[in-house]
């Protein structure tokens, strides 16, 4: 493949022409009736960055042609460059991803809002790339429940992803810390599981708090408009309402649900929590109906229930857990954690719904159908795909980007394992398995953003990029072609402008810009061996 070319992802095989063709306000964009969505999104996204309006007219007479050609696979697609613009794509998917080329082709301008200067002609360098992407989960995990992200930058984000071909936001709704979904059967689950009077500042075993009172939530037709925004895009969004742990901001709003004495408030720190449902059917018909009402907000095949980290604390000192445990025949009550998100997976089956769940719950039985993410390093997500289930790849020693960057003072709030863009680029999914034959299927993997430390949108940008453009590359491009140092010149060359034209405030190559470090705010190095985990 050329190495003249600049885009991100590198596409599965590019060919440079000669000469350019010029575009300009005269140009016209058609498609196929299967294709529209892409031709308005194009004529919209094209249009705000020259000015020009782009009339619809028949393809066969368009100056840029978007045709379908059922031979491709749905996301697949060839894109030519002569005496037109001609995408030739597998489906609504592929021409969407062609668009997303096509943009990138014309330079970082024609990724801005609006025109930046008079936009008479832009010129177009002849080529043919042909595309395709290597895995069809393409995902990253949002963490808007530790803090709150306004609708509008979700969108953004969105947006951004979808100009990297990542087609999965998994979005981490619901937590100890805040819950952000409006259930209208439960209206105290926004009005005190939404905000939180202080927040730890930094890591929680520094006993800092900010004083700062902390909220916010989605309406039902925020999140609506979210999920249609997203699927525009070709990008699924799965919520996740985390059970049993992680839960103390519902058992804020209704304290009938833990398992422990008395009442608690929204939780203020970080960290893992003994605070978790009880096991009961107060709390297995209160998350029915909070179901009932996610389903009909996100068309997703997947509904994420959570499942990690969940101490058993509460229940070995509940009665009623006791007596839960014996009467389903369990040894302890550690098997009461599998049983009880095996009920929920039940009640998402009913809707048509598979569950997604995080690996520990493959410690005591996964649900039929779930899609398991193995977050603990490999072994969750091999162990499941033995047992013939689809996986998604997220081990947090490589992909948790809200771990540190480099090692050093400069990195803001420097937590986890250093998670260097070139070891992000350097990601295989499948480690150490040789020819087995695994009866599961591995459907991809993501990159997970969980915000304890990510405080704002700026916050969250210097987190997730560059390392999410070099992660989306993994996912997509052919790995036979991976060049960390070539990726780098077309980082250096291109990509960084075009994230700078979509306004994202990404992390300098050389290190944090002054306003991006935090002096004096702790964190939290891991203290163990990254590498362990590949093999546990």
């Amino acid at each position: 493949m050329s190495a003249l070319h600049q885009l991100v992802p590198a596409p599965w095989s590019f060919s440079a022409g000669t000469g350019e063709l010029v575009l300009d306000a005269g140009t016209t964009v058609g498609a196929d009736p299967e294709l529209s969505g892409a031709r308005r999104w194009l004529s919209r996204a094209l249009g705000a960055a020259t000015g020009w309006d782009l009339a619809p007219v028949p393809p066969q007479e368009a100056g840029i042609r978007l045709l379908l050609a059922p031979a491709l696979d749905a996301e697949a697609y060839r894109l030519e460059v002569g005496d037109a613009v001609v995408i030739s794509a597998g489906g609504a998917a592929g021409a969407f991803y062609a668009a997303q080329t096509l943009l990138q082709l014309m330079g970082p301008a024609a990724l801005r809002q609006a025109p930046v200067a008079p936009a008479e002609a832009w010129p177009l360098p002849r080529v043919r790339v042909e595309d395709k992407p290597r895995f069809g989960y393409r995902g990253t995990m949002l963490d808007v429940a530790r803090h709150f992200m306004p609708k509008d930058n979700v969108l953004r984000f969105i947006e951004v992803m979808a100009m990297h071909k990542l087609n999965v936001l998994h979005l981490h709704l619901t937590d100890d810390q805040g819950w952000r979904v409006q259930i209208n059967r439960y209206p105290k689950l926004t009005e005190t599981g939404a905000w939180r009077r202080e927040s730890s500042l930094g890591s929680w075993r520094a006993g800092v708090f900010d004083g700062r009172p902390h909220g916010g939530f989605y309406t039902q037709d925020d999140l609506r408009e979210i999920v249609a925004f997203a699927a525009e895009r070709h990008i699924t969004v799965i919520p996740e309402i985390d059970v049993p742990g992680h839960s103390q901001a519902a058992i804020a709003a209704y304290p009938e649900l833990g398992a422990g004495d008395g009442p608690v408030e929204v939780w203020t720190r970080w960290g893992i929590n003994e605070t978790v449902l009880e096991v009961s059917e107060t709390s297995l018909e209160f998350y029915r109906n909070v179901l009932d009402e996610v389903v009909d907000i996100f068309p997703s095949p997947w509904i994420s229930l959570g499942g990690d980290e969940v101490p058993l604390t509460q229940w070995q000192a509940s009665a009623q857990a006791q007596a839960k445990a014996a009467a389903l025949g369990l040894d302890d009550v550690s098997g009461l954690h599998s049983w009880f998100v095996g009920q929920l997976a039940l009640h998402l089956q009913s809707h048509g719904r598979a569950t997604s769940v995080w690996d520990e719950i493959g410690d005591g039985g996964l649900p039929d159908g779930a899609l398991v993410a193995s977050w603990r390093g490999y072994e969750g997500g091999i162990d499941a795909l033995r047992k013939g289930y689809d996986v998604v790849m997220c081990p947090e020693h490589k992909l948790y980007l809200d771990h540190r960057q480099a090692d050093g003072d400069d990195e803001p709030v420097p937590v986890g394992f250093v998670t260097t863009l070139q070891a992000v680029y350097e990601f295989e999914p499948l480690p150490g398995v040789g020819n087995e034959d695994l009866p599961g299927r591995l459907l991809g993997a993501q990159a997970n953003i969980w915000t304890e430390h990510l405080d704002s949108p700026r916050r969250v940008q210097f987190a997730a990029f560059p390392r999410l453009s070099a992660i989306a590359e993994v996912f997509w491009s052919n790995p036979e072609n991976r060049d960390y140092d070539e990726f780098l010149n077309r980082l250096s060359g291109a990509h960084l402008a075009r994230l700078e034209a979509m306004g994202v405030e990404y992390r300098p190559l050389e290190g944090p810009a002054p306003w991006q470090k935090r002096p004096g705010v702790e964190g939290w190095k891991r203290d163990y061996d990254a590498e362990q985990l590949v093999r546990n």
